[in-house]
């Protein structure tokens, strides 16, 4: 528990000493002591709720406490001091609750940033040579990585050779091989013998910095639903001085009834339900590698009634099968060929690659190094096997996807993938539609393919072939004109112009610095493909609890309000009432955590 959360926590309970000393002291007939215990107690529980609604409407701002406010100020004009004091306590003790309520949804992602040790170990000459802080380390030093320990930053590995497990940014469950000079990214785990690595990012600009950096600030943003329950709370005002107004009116002037209405009227279930929910929602996602990087995204997600898929790395297998390797240049053999594509495809964590590297591993290539290694958005990957520079980059091609070998210009290989779709996706996509779903497919792909894909899916999948970029954001565009609500999921840089057009853009990602996971809301660090109705279910059911808490609290509000105006309820009994209701909403609101 840090300070913060420490001081609040004290607050509730100062104020309920007071409350008790006061009617010890009043039992006693002690009254000016008593008095000044009880006013100690107001003052205490309730002055950060007065600075910070007075600087809000200071600032122009709709300050929605100002109900609270009222309703202490008038208990204090009418002497009703235990009931000011029960209001103070229920503000304070909202508030502690709100804290506590955020800090349990933020666990999962707080313990994304807690995982990177903040110091490391420097090397000199080959040997470890004390430790620096993190953020002190440049680009081109030597770090020293123990077994079991995180890696910090991104880099090349110096020492011959090392076992990563990558599963926090891959999801694949086994440990990684690498050789000298392959790369190797911050968050992953050494899980073989101690290795020293070249770093090639700053702090700042390392992959798994990128991460937690995206994290935060979805727990900052303000959402559209949180802004929502602002405009509800114009409604909810006028129902409340509506009520007060027929109370004060229906009683023949008594204050004390319209006080009643006030202090039910405290909208807590307003202000605390809905961020308390939606952090929740964040952190369920976070539990499955769904990193969110807009918290709108979660409402834009749950609204969504069209999903728009991009077909390769998203809906196929993850893994690519090598179909054939064609020599294009006589002066190679295909064993050469696969080891130069494997020295330099080990750095790079793109399907394709992987499944080259795993390819040449069953043929028991001869295993190179490759040196300068240098992956391109949009240009693909390029490094420097026995002294001479070589470039691997995509090709279309009618039956599938196919990668290009060539050295200096001229095209050495080919290697020729078959795009396998998985049973899994055949199952999310159909559950998909049988829940009222438009499913629809974009890919760059020759007709050929598409057909070929039409065969394994539900005919009533729509496929657009031969979609460049811009087709592919033009198609979203034209959906949204038809007023859809439109969700884009893919995992290329050919995707990244339709995922930032879309209402909610879904990428499935091993690498945050590519343009695709940039234009993203919602960015997958694993290739599962059901959590695409994994993190469908996670928003709606985040907005459904959102709504649920803000509809309910609102709800108990207003009956306890007109209960209160007949004189069903007197102030004091309405002060408990609600705080009752506050702590059943946020209650409510921890659920989208689970």
């Amino acid at each position: 528990m840090n300070s913060r959360i420490f001081r609040q926590f004290l607050v509730p309970v100062i104020v309920l000493i007071g409350i008790a000393a006061y009617g010890l002291l009043g039992w006693l007939n002690i009254s000016t002591p008593a008095l000044i215990v009880i006013l100690t107690a107001i003052a205490i529980g309730s002055y950060e709720l007065f600075y910070e609604s007075i600087k809000e409407l200071a600032k122009g701002h709709y300050a929605l406490d100002y109900i609270a406010m009222l309703a202490i100020i008038v208990s204090l004009l009418l002497g009703e001091y235990l009931v000011a004091s029960v209001i103070a306590l229920m503000i304070s003790s909202g508030r502690t609750l709100e804290n506590y309520g955020a800090n349990k949804a933020k666990e999962s992602l707080t313990a994304l940033a807690k995982r990177i040790p903040q110091e490391v170990t420097l090397v000199k000459h080959g040997q470890p040579d004390g430790r620096v802080t993190l953020a002190s380390v440049d680009v081109g030093q030597h770090i020293f990585v123990r077994k079991g320990e995180v890696i910090p930053l991104d880099g090349v590995l110096l020492s011959g050779q090392g076992a990563i497990d990558e599963a926090s940014l891959t999801g694949e469950p086994y440990p990684q091989e690498k050789l000298q000079g392959d790369r190797v990214y911050s968050g992953t785990v050494n899980v073989g013998e101690a290795i020293i690595i070249q770093v090639t990012s700053r702090q700042k600009d390392s992959l798994y910095e990128k991460i937690v950096s995206m994290v935060q600030k979805a727990q900052r943003e303000k959402t559209p639903l949180i802004r929502l329950a602002d405009r509800y709370s114009a409604v909810f005002t006028a129902i409340t001085f509506a009520i007060a107004a027929f109370a004060y009116l229906y009683s023949g002037y008594d204050i004390h009834r319209v006080l009643a209405v006030l202090v039910l009227a405290t909208p807590c279930p307003l202000i605390l339900a809905t961020p308390i929910a939606l952090i929740g929602g964040v952190n369920a996602s976070a539990r499955k590698r769904a990193i969110v990087k807009k918290l709108a995204s979660l409402e834009h997600l749950a609204r969504a009634n069209t999903i728009v898929f991009d077909k390769t790395g998203t809906i196929t297998i993850g893994k690519p099968t090598l179909k054939q390797l064609e020599t294009i240049d006589a002066h190679y053999t295909h064993r050469e060929i696969l080891a130069i594509a494997q020295a330099i495809e080990r750095n790079s964590l793109h399907p394709f690659a992987k499944s080259i590297v795993e390819f040449a591993k069953q043929k028991g290539v001869k295993i190179l190094s490759a040196h300068q290694v240098k992956e391109t958005v949009g240009a693909g990957i390029s490094g420097i096997v026995n002294n001479k520079e070589y470039t691997l980059k995509k090709l279309e091609h009618n039956t599938g996807m196919a990668i290009e070998l060539a050295h200096k210009g001229k095209s050495l290989a080919i290697f020729y993938f078959e795009d396998e779709i998985k049973e899994e996706s055949q199952r999310v996509i159909k559950k998909l539609l049988d829940n009222g779903l438009d499913v629809r497919i974009f890919t760059g792909d020759k007709q050929a393919s598409a057909m070929e894909l039409a065969k394994h899916l539900d005919s009533r999948v729509i496929i657009n072939a031969q979609y460049s970029p811009e087709d592919k954001q033009k198609g979203i565009k034209q959906l949204k004109e038809q007023g859809k609500v439109v969700a884009m999921i893919g995992d290329g840089i050919n995707d990244a112009p339709a995922l930032a057009l879309a209402d909610c853009g879904i990428v499935f990602s091993h690498e945050e610095e590519t343009a695709a996971s940039q234009a993203a809301d919602i960015v997958f660090l694993a290739g599962n493909f059901s959590l695409v109705a994994q993190e469908l279910d996670i928003a709606k059911r985040t907005i459904r609890i959102a709504l649920q808490s803000i509809l309910w609290g609102i709800g108990l509000s207003v009956l306890g309000m007109t209960a209160a105006s007949f004189g069903l309820i007197v102030p004091l009994v309405g002060a408990f009432l609600q705080e009752g209701i506050d702590v059943a909403v946020i209650l409510n609101a921890l659920r989208a955590s689970k």
